[in-house]
């Protein structure tokens, strides 16, 4: 019977086949494309240590974040995005009022860059996120507000950052402020102080008989009077003085708000601390004594070196006068 068809009904029957097992094959080719293509964005995404999210300001409810945000935040993903305070509560306290209102500021800027803020992930630790976000174009006709973002985990470099800081900003033996970023605050205080026509003082002090102490017991006992001069110094000065290791045996207070007479009982207060101090070298036991000089903030001081000056002078002739004292400048 084959032989009796047509001979054009047979040759188009395989065209029309192989026309239809290619576009099943290309459709197949399509989804497996679209589904590689989804694997590797999600891969992507779970790889990224940032939250990428999108935000509805009218209705106040976050449409997506990326797999990131459970990592970051320790919460499931969902809690999100059914209750945007699950994300605004995370906010360190002190940063709420900063991250609301550099996020309003996207509706006026259209890009916001430069928001930094912490965060507590679930187990407590605090984060910091630098969280960039936009206005998304929108669509003709589309009267909604979206806002996208990008929040990344800087909390290594933040560390490091801090780090980097404390090492510039202090003497590595004692850990009180070194002699460069004593001054620079000091000056900010004298400043403030002369602006503000708030009382200031300044107080210079030096290790009577170091020298001694380092040729007797050798320089790692003296290291260790050096370490707890200033632990004593920043045990007795209140919260804002400001207490550094100037030179070798030498330190430096500034106190500001503070009066000449509340300055000396200070004084006479990290005076007594010192003195109760106890070293052991062997089966000897030694202790230490300070010389101060003290000044306070003068109408006609028109530099931090005034006061320096004077408090240095005042050391000096606590020095001369027989030592462990303090002088006023």
């Amino acid at each position: 019977m084959a032989k009796d068809l047509p001979p054009t009904h047979a040759g188009r029957a395989r065209p029309e086949a192989a026309q239809t097992l290619l576009a099943l094959l290309h459709a197949q080719g399509e989804v497996a494309r679209l589904s590689e293509r989804e694997q590797l964005y999600s891969s992507l995404l779970d790889s990224v240590n940032a939250v990428l999210w999108a935000f509805d300001w009218e209705t106040r409810q976050v449409l997506y974040v990326s797999p990131a945000y459970e990592r970051i935040f320790g919460r499931p993903a969902s809690l999100v995005l059914a209750d945007y305070n699950e994300w605004r509560d995370a906010i360190y306290p002190d940063d709420l009022e900063y991250a609301e209102r550099s996020l309003a500021q996207v509706l006026v800027k259209g890009t916001v860059e430069d928001r930094e803020y912490r965060i507590l992930n679930a187990a407590g630790e605090v984060r910091w996120l630098s969280d960039k976000c936009y206005i998304n174009q929108q669509r003709e006709g589309d009267q909604r507000v979206i806002i996208v973002g990008i929040a990344e985990d800087i909390t290594e470099k933040k560390q490091l950052e801090g780090e980097l800081q404390r090492l510039a900003t202090t003497d590595v033996l004692t850990q009180s402020s070194n002699r460069r970023h004593f001054f620079e605050c000091a000056q900010q205080a004298f400043d403030s102080a002369r602006e503000d026509g708030t009382p200031m003082a300044f107080l210079l002090l030096d290790i009577d008989d170091f020298k001694q102490i380092n040729d007797s017991y050798g320089h790692q006992e003296g290291d260790q009077v050096l370490q707890r001069i200033a632990d004593s110094g920043k045990a007795v000065l209140r919260r804002g003085d400001l207490f550094g290791r100037i030179g070798g045996e030498e330190f430096a207070a500034v106190f500001p708000g503070c009066t000449a007479q509340v300055a000396e009982q200070i004084a006479e207060r990290l005076q007594r601390e010192i003195q109760r101090l106890s070293f052991s070298h062997g089966e000897h036991t030694y202790g230490v004594t300070v010389s101060q000089g003290l000044t306070g903030l003068m109408d006609e001081d028109e530099s931090l070196d005034s006061l320096f000056a004077r408090a240095d002078a005042a050391m000096y002739r606590a020095k001369r006068q027989g030592k462990n004292q303090i002088v006023k400048g």
